[in-house]
């Protein structure tokens, strides 16, 4: 959705860029309300639907000529593989060349990709037993290569994840096989009734890639494979230069389905990297140097000073998007560090103590993070899934009253952890101060609110050391410094759903999914929370039908579950972009899926 303009006010410097361096639609058209009570996706079929008698056709322009397209992305992508689980930054500059069956539009509404059409159980795509989905994949497609698209590529993409260990994915753990019925038809089986299919081979997370190519990379040349920097694609460009953390460039893909259509209108692409999120927003928004720039988290008074210069716009949408505080449930002192190992490396801190992460978390100003690091871009929140309707938890409200007093009775009374030696820092009880090192990645309104949590912990005894990191490096699967590898006891940044429904995502958090060695830090549940009645409620969940109310109470259970010890939320944090006034055809920021997703459509105003 768009955002009301920000109000205008400041004088602008210059660019620093680094140069060397991050439902289910009954018909077509049709809506139901999903059970997380948000309108569910229609089935739309994309190009394919009539326009209106009286609708003039479009004029059809060349493809390619609107010269270049220039990006920015200040924390520059690592790799062009989403499989390889790297962060959205990575998934974004990846989407402009790989593509899944489905994506998501910013409505959160499911469209065809590589697919033809959404199946449902109603057009005879979903069995009637809930059990597998069935693709129809459009005709003619061609990899950049030339060479076609079939359902054999979105067979191997099964095998190449489920057969490589460090797979970023746990899109396939339901998945029992995947069948090519014949080049242009592919069907998937699950262990069980699904009623929510739509995870493998949708949206950017989960796009398919060329069994020619990438076939040498299966097993334990997965991380390191080289073409993980230049996947082939579908999409509507290809990489013509990879410079890690630094800057991607693109050409068209001459064998794009849309050229006949004029698209991609740009001949070229650019995703720069480096310098910082202000950056990024003064080079769009004041200088006019770019066209886009992404993740702006940039204190709201310096967007309104930018955006008055007249050049640009910012836009924010609201999803998923939720900025927390992770607890390590395991010990980064421990040998290895961070490593679940079955459940005998706890954390002496944070393991399953719900009493010192609510103390933590009552202690707290919600409101004043918000006013201070995000204005109209952020809302306090005390959950993992903050969608309005009825599978939002009120639970935990409890955490958006700060009560500096509760949370001293908590660690003194409840916990018994109280400062002996008078320093000002609680102990545990054999003597060891509740002092922890607190990581984010580098930027102003992430440094902000380091400030107001450190400012708040004093204030009940709890001493944390702050650190930041590149966002190259934080958000890296490979670096130690990374988030996967978890080489400290707490690290805030935000985490985001691929769509809208909630049941894809609460299934990062399943023990499965946790990153240790063995897995070359493959997973997404960072915390290391390993809980048996969540991973069971989570397959209750996966097997609830869509329409039984019940879904959303296991929605809520999950939630409630999860920010019990694992994860204290901050801020429902919008996504924030700035796009040039010369920009046109990006409708708006789409927050369910990659802020590219149509990116072939995007062209120069006028």
């Amino acid at each position: 959705m768009r955002k009301p303009k920000w109000p205008a006010l400041l004088a602008v410097l210059a660019l620093v860029l680094a140069a060397c361096g991050e439902s289910d639609g009954e018909g077509e058209g049709d809506t139901t309300t999903t059970a997380e009570g948000r309108e569910a996706p229609s089935t739309t079929q994309g190009s394919d639907d009539e326009a209106p008698a009286t609708t003039a056709p479009p004029v059809v322009t060349e493809a390619g000529q609107g010269g270049e397209l220039l990006l920015l992305q200040w924390q520059a992508p690592t790799h062009l593989n989403p499989y390889t689980g790297t962060g959205t930054k990575d998934i974004q500059a990846a989407s402009l060349v790989i593509e899944p069956l489905l994506e998501y539009d910013a409505t959160g509404e499911l469209v065809p990709a590589l697919a033809t059409e959404v199946p449902t159980v109603a057009n005879g795509g979903h069995s009637e037993d809930l059990t597998q989905i069935t693709y129809t994949l459009r005709e003619g497609v061609l990899w950049s290569d030339g060479t076609p698209f079939t359902a054999d590529d979105v067979v191997f993409t099964w095998e190449y994840c489920t057969q490589s260990e460090g797979c970023g994915s746990s899109a396939f753990k339901t998945v029992t096989s995947v069948e090519a019925v014949d080049d242009h038809t592919v069907t998937i089986t699950f262990d069980a009734a699904t009623p929510w299919p739509y995870v493998p081979y949708v949206g950017a997370t989960e796009p398919v890639l060329q069994r020619e190519q990438f076939t040498e990379c299966v097993g334990e040349g997965f991380s390191a494979c080289e073409h993980n920097l230049t996947p082939i694609g579908t999409g509507p460009f290809v990489v013509t230069d990879m410079r890690v953390e630094d800057t991607v460039t693109y050409a068209m893909n001459e064998s794009y389905r849309g050229v006949p259509d004029g698209k991609p209108f740009f001949g070229t692409a650019t995703i720069k990297g480096g310098g910082t999120a202000e950056d990024a927003a003064r080079a769009v928004l004041a200088t006019g140097e770019a066209h886009y720039a992404w993740n702006l988290q940039v204190p709201p008074e310096i967007l309104d000073q930018l955006e008055a210069e007249g050049n640009g716009v910012v836009e924010v949408g609201f999803n998923t998007s939720v900025e927390g505080i992770r607890l390590n449930q395991t010990n980064p002192d421990g040998d290895p560090p961070s490593d679940y190992s079955g459940g005998e490396n706890p954390n002496p801190f944070f393991h399953e103590n719900a009493d010192l992460a609510r103390a933590l978390s009552l202690a707290i100003n919600r409101d004043e993070i918000a006013a201070v690091a995000y204005g109209p871009s952020g809302r306090p929140t005390c959950n993992i899934w903050p969608v309005p309707g009825p599978a939002l938890s009120t639970n935990n409200d409890w955490c958006l009253t700060q009560d500096i007093d509760e949370a001293n009775r908590i660690l003194e009374e409840d916990l018994g952890y109280v400062d002996k030696d008078g320093d000002g820092v609680r102990e545990l009880e054999d003597g060891t101060p509740l002092e922890w090192d607190y990581v984010t990645s580098t930027n102003q309104v992430r440094q902000d609110t380091q400030a107001l949590v450190e400012k708040y912990w004093t204030e009940i005894g709890i001493k944390v050391n702050m650190r930041n990191e590149d966002a190259t490096v934080f958000f890296d699967r490979a670096s130690d410094l990374g988030i996967w590898k978890f080489f400290t006891d707490i690290q805030m940044y935000t985490n985001t759903a691929t769509g809208s429904d909630a049941q894809g995502y609460l299934q990062t958090y399943i023990t499965s999914q946790i990153p240790e060695s063995s897995n070359e830090w493959g997973g997404n549940n960072i915390p290391r929370c390993a809980r048996e009645d969540f991973d069971e409620t989570w397959d209750t969940l996966s097997k609830t039908d869509l329409n039984d109310p019940a879904r959303n109470e296991l929605i809520i259970q999950l939630n409630d579950k999860h920010v019990e010890y694992c994860l204290i939320p901050l801020i429902d944090r919008g996504s924030v972009s700035a796009f040039s006034n010369e920009l046109d055809g990006y409708e708006a920021v789409n927050g369910w899926d990659t802020e590219f997703w149509n990116i072939e459509d995007w062209r120069l105003a006028g």
